[in-house]
């Protein structure tokens, strides 16, 4: 006979748990270990096995040791080969089963394919500026990946799923990840690991900051943006994931259907977007042909896209927290989503502008895949094409919204993430079904169409919970910030001249640019241009820059003698666009 201990993380309290006469499974431990008379005591890392053990129901063959009998536990576990950190196991626990394994294992895969999610938040935008801002925005999207995560690590997991808080905000039970590892989730029926569950939700709590901050884009300072992270996710979106993810939370109970986060994640983002491009104020030149630019790098644009279509694969696959039917239904709802979003975007703007427009195409993607995000486990494939359809168009026609009410959403974040997100929660009041909702075992409720009437109000009241919580407290944050010395949100008219690049980094991210300015310029400026610009008075930059189309140009205007033709052979072909972006 033979005691068998398999590693998990499973609360050390429950030690042994007796199967049949002489058996015990000790699910404490990190590795498989054998204790029996005849074989002592053998342990075996997790790289032992290269292959499943051989086994039959009554026997388990294990290298080093022989043939163990587990005729008593076979009936309790499916002894297979399960594949988790590389490595495959042949010995499963009562505690620890088969499913548990595996949903352990999925949502270890997942977590990876939402940090995917990054390059295109950090694409994207930056590409859709101007060169002498792209850096700037690229560096605020990856700079909250840090900030927060030290925010998730040291309370802000805690504060969002504590299994203690109330039903507006968690407590410190889980302070600096304190007894993390010790308990299972009840979220997801208690087949996965507290710090799995962790890392999976940290991915989610730094990509929010990643996708509002496009708004601060071509006038935001760094260092505020940074204290805004931290604090943001603080006040605004540890509470609202508590609301809905969190079993003590107000909109978990009530039976909201919101499956990976049209609240906290895209409703949250695109308010908080809205208020920053509020709060900074309208660039120089809003409401001109001046900043009627193209994107700087459509190709990055499209790379972003790529990756973020990818990611958002394994945002909303991994949301079941388990390799299950449900998962796949979400992964193909969400592929259906984007694909007709991008496709209606696309073809809107053809029909307004008889151009074919590629950035269209992702801007819809991203509209579809927003959109599906809190229905994604919950409706069919075919109510996955109608909503990604109707989240993207009437995202574009709101992107109007910014010239009618006179706000500067530089990248339409609202647009895309706030009013998709609200498409989204509301036809899932609508097309919620049962053979969707609980096809993992986790009965939900149903929509309108399976005559649950009231299922709408509750989604459409907990819209309005989040969207009104969020500007208040997003407004009052950026309120007080900006009364810190040293931490204005704008930059001032010199430094957004010459762009924020330059003033708050000291770097570009096309370097080239300012070679060529610097080769092509006349003899007579090169000095000129070498100095920073930053620290010429206001009036020498405003000198400079003229009247011109471009609000930055670097070419002096030519005297009241100087012809326009002189000023063409000063500057070479394609060097007006290069200098202003």
């Amino acid at each position: 006979m033979a005691n068998i201990t398999y590693g998990a993380l499973i609360n050390a309290a429950s030690q042994v748990v007796p199967v049949g006469e002489s058996y015990g499974i000790n699910a404490a431990g990190t590795d498989l270990i054998v204790t029996s008379p005849e074989y002592g005591v053998a342990a075996y890392s997790s790289g032992t096995f290269a292959a499943p053990p051989l086994y039959s129901r009554d026997m388990l063959m294990i290298p080093g040791v022989g043939s163990v009998a587990v005729s008593s536990i076979a009936d309790r576990c499916s002894l297979r080969g399960y594949s988790a950190r590389g490595s495959l196991f042949g010995a499963c626990t009562a505690l620890l089963g088969p499913k548990e394994l595996l949903y352990t294992e999925s949502l270890t895969h997942f977590a990876p394919l939402v940090r995917n999610y990054r390059p295109t938040a950090t694409c994207t935008p930056g590409t859709l500026c101007r060169r002498k801002n792209a850096l700037t925005v690229l560096s605020l999207t990856m700079l909250c990946m840090g900030i927060v995560s030290f925010q998730w690590f040291f309370w802000g997991y805690s504060l969002a799923f504590s299994p203690t808080g109330g039903p507006f905000l968690g407590d410190l039970h889980f302070f600096v990840l304190r007894n993390v590892a010790e308990q299972p989730v009840p979220q997801a029926n208690n087949k996965v690991p507290q710090i799995v569950y962790m890392i999976y939700q940290n991915m989610f709590a730094a990509l929010v900051p990643a996708v509002f901050i496009g708004a601060a884009a071509e006038r935001g300072r760094v260092l505020p943006a940074c204290i805004f992270f931290f604090c943001w996710s603080t006040v605004v979106y540890c509470p609202v994931a508590h609301w809905i993810w969190a079993p003590e939370g107000w909109a978990f109970k009530l039976g909201v259907l919101d499956y990976a986060g049209g609240g906290p994640i895209e409703i949250c983002s695109g308010v908080t977007g809205l208020v920053y491009s509020i709060f900074l104020g309208k660039r120089r030149g809003f409401g001109t042909p001046l900043l009627a630019f193209k994107p700087h790098n459509v190709s990055y644009v499209i790379q972003g896209t790529i990756f973020l279509w990818v990611g958002w694969l394994g945002f909303n696959g991994g949301s079941t927290f388990a390799a299950n039917f449900k998962a796949a239904f979400a992964i193909v709802n969400t592929n259906l989503a984007a694909s007709f979003g991008g496709l209606a975007w696309m073809l809107i703007d053809y029909r307004l502008e008889r151009k074919w427009s590629v950035v269209g195409f992702c801007t819809g993607a991203i509209c579809g895949l927003v959109a599906i995000t809190p229905a994604a486990g919950y409706v069919g494939p075919a109510a996955s094409i109608f909503i990604g359809v109707i989240a993207a168009s009437i995202s574009n026609l709101l992107t109007t919204l910014k010239g009618i009410f006179n706000f500067d959403d530089a990248m339409d974040i609202y647009a895309c993430h706030g009013v998709a997100g609200i498409v989204g929660l509301v036809f899932t009041g609508v097309f919620a079904e049962p053979s969707y909702t609980g096809n993992d075992g986790y009965s939900t409720a149903s929509g309108w169409i399976k005559h649950n009437y009231i299922q709408v109000g509750y989604q459409l009241g907990y819209i309005c919970a989040v969207w009104g919580y969020t500007f208040v407290v997003c407004f009052a944050l950026m309120f007080l910030i900006n009364l810190i010395p040293g931490c204005k949100f704008r930059v001032d008219e010199n430094q957004e001249i010459v762009g924020t690049d330059d003033a708050e980094l000291g770097e570009w991210a096309y370097d080239y640019v300012v070679k060529r300015r610097d080769i092509e310029a006349p003899d007579e400026l090169r000095d000129y241009y070498s100095q920073s610009m930053v620290q010429r008075p206001l009036a020498e930059i405003a000198r400079v820059s003229g009247n011109s189309s471009s609000l930055d140009t670097a070419i002096p205007p030519a005297s009241e003698t100087t012809t326009s033709n002189a000023l063409e052979k000063s500057a070479p072909a394609g060097k007006t666009e290069e200098v202003r972006d």
